[in-house]
């Protein structure tokens, strides 16, 4: 045999074995859920099955304010398969949280997942401000997020964190409506379900993970028979009050989306009743399809990791340096949320611009697909084993820098675009890896018609443990780069 070609062969043994290696290094990332303290459900509340259902791939033109989509249950809600958004920073002094939201036709269900570091409870029966401990505000608009100040369709719901020993239970909750110039006690009727994650516990002035809360909130309460109509737009807001110590030292709250203001119901962000319909493309024939990927024609497409990358933040102080580090020119990313806030140092999120100033002016976008090229996921070897995961595309209203962008400083996503389940895999694929795809069109042509690059961030609000998965970076050799075909047409 040619010196030259046993040359080869051994390079080949080589690489493969590397890239073995770091497939089973890659997949190391579990992080072993702290063990619960406890669940408790406040007075009145259910407890919510999660059966799995199928997902679908949709994709509709983006609102320029905050938008999230609550897709429709038959009965029992599927988290996996909510919408979601996040606010928030996680710090020491801190709080982030991860919204999901879904509905059937009786109820509509919102749940809060809060990274607290310092968790603290109600008491005393007798207080009078829930407000003043760890405590979750809902604000809705059922005419939309439309009047200057809270009218008779704008309601505000209040119910604090209850799931420790001595918290005050769900009694405790309350709820408002607007008058036309403020806000009026009313009865109006909701439940909640709270448990938290940690080994301090709540009230002991020790380190925990985090806390989750599920409002359900019958229709039936606001005078309706069933839930709105596919479509409809609800006012949305939402407020984390956080405290951390005993003697209730001010921190500020946070809200979503950035511009709330309680009193000012067009300030907030939209709740919109079901998954947005397909893309519709305007009459236009059909030219050409034009590839974006980086270094393809000169094009620049800045990507990054924010979170956890592939390693649960591994090495770093989870309150000091989990949220600020910074993935840039890393040649992997990893996309994973789960249900157990006690593993939110896994979580991770991808943000990707693509440029397009390669399309002709004048024309019309027929459609647009983006392609993810998978290698691996997290928990390969473990129990339980790897999951399926739905992982959804928003849009980004925001621009951002690839070597500055981290976890606390990301900006906010705009509205869902597209979802598409991505399966585990079982070994190392071959080189660049398994195409994943997108229909992007509406963040596309919205983007084009604005004169401004396509900016997504990728996420998903999937339940079960080991849901990562892992695909190259525009930092990859070419092969396995993001990338953005677009198909475009003369109108």
């Amino acid at each position: 045999m040619p010196r030259f070609a046993i040359k080869s062969i051994f390079l080949f043994l080589i690489f493969t074995f590397i890239l073995v290696l770091f497939f089973a290094i890659a997949s190391f990332d579990h992080r072993a859920p702290i063990a619960s303290a406890g669940k408790l459900l406040a007075g009145g509340s259910q407890t919510i099955f999660i059966p799995l259902v199928s997902s679908q791939t949709i994709s509709t033109p983006p609102s320029a304010s905050r938008r999230v989509h609550a897709p429709t249950y038959p009965a029992e809600i599927w988290w996996g398969g909510t919408g979601i958004f996040w606010f928030g920073k996680i710090t020491q002094s801190e709080n982030y949280a991860d919204v999901r939201v879904a509905h059937n036709s009786t109820d509509l269900y919102i749940r809060v997942t809060v990274t607290d570091r310092r968790i603290w409870c109600n008491t005393n029966a007798s207080a009078t401000d829930p407000t003043a401990w760890d405590t979750i505000a809902l604000s809705l608009d059922l005419n939309g997020n439309r009047s200057a100040a809270p009218d008779t369709n704008d309601y505000r719901l209040i119910a604090p964190f209850n799931a420790g020993v001595g918290c005050v239970n769900g009694t405790w909750t309350r709820a408002y409506r607007g008058t036309g110039a403020t806000w009026s006690p009313t009865n109006t009727a909701f439940f909640t379900d709270a448990w938290y994650r940690g080994l301090g516990g709540p009230n002991q002035n020790a380190d925990n993970e985090g806390w989750v809360i599920t409002f359900q909130i019958p229709f039936s309460s606001f005078g309706m028979a069933r839930a709105p109509n596919p479509g409809t737009a609800w006012g949305l807001g939402v407020t984390l009050y956080d405290r951390d110590s005993s003697t209730n030292t001010f921190i500020p709250s946070k809200s979503w989306p950035q511009t709330f203001a309680s009193d000012q119901p067009n300030t907030w962000g939209q709740l919109v009743f079901g998954l947005p319909p397909a893309y519709s493309a305007p009459p236009a024939t059909p030219r050409a399809t034009i590839t974006i990927k980086q270094g393809l024609n000169g094009a620049s497409v800045p990507d990054a990791d924010v979170g956890a990358w592939t390693t649960c933040g591994a090495g770093l102080d989870l309150w000091t340096q989990w949220g600020e580090k910074n993935y840039a020119g890393q040649t992997q990313v990893n996309i994973q949320n789960q249900e157990d806030v006690s593993d939110w140092p896994c979580f991770s999120k991808y943000y990707v611009t693509f440029p397009l100033t390669a399309l002709p002016a004048g024309k019309q976008i027929i459609s647009s697909t983006l392609t993810l090229y998978q290698f691996g996921n997290s928990g390969q070897g473990w129990t339980p084993p790897p999951w399926r995961s739905l992982i959804q595309v928003l849009t980004v209203n925001d621009n951002w820098n690839e070597a500055t962008l981290n976890w606390n400083n990301a900006p906010l996503a705009g509205e869902l675009i597209s979802q598409s389940n991505v399966d585990p895999l079982d070994t190392v694929p071959p080189w660049p890896g398994i195409p994943r795809t997108w229909d992007v069109s509406a963040a596309v042509a919205n983007a084009y018609a604005s004169g401004l690059p396509a900016r997504l961030v990728l996420y998903s609000a999937d339940r079960p443990m080991h849901s990562g998965k892992y695909f190259y970076t525009s930092d990859a050799s070419p092969e396995g780069r993001p990338m953005l075909q677009v198909v475009w047409g003369d109108p």
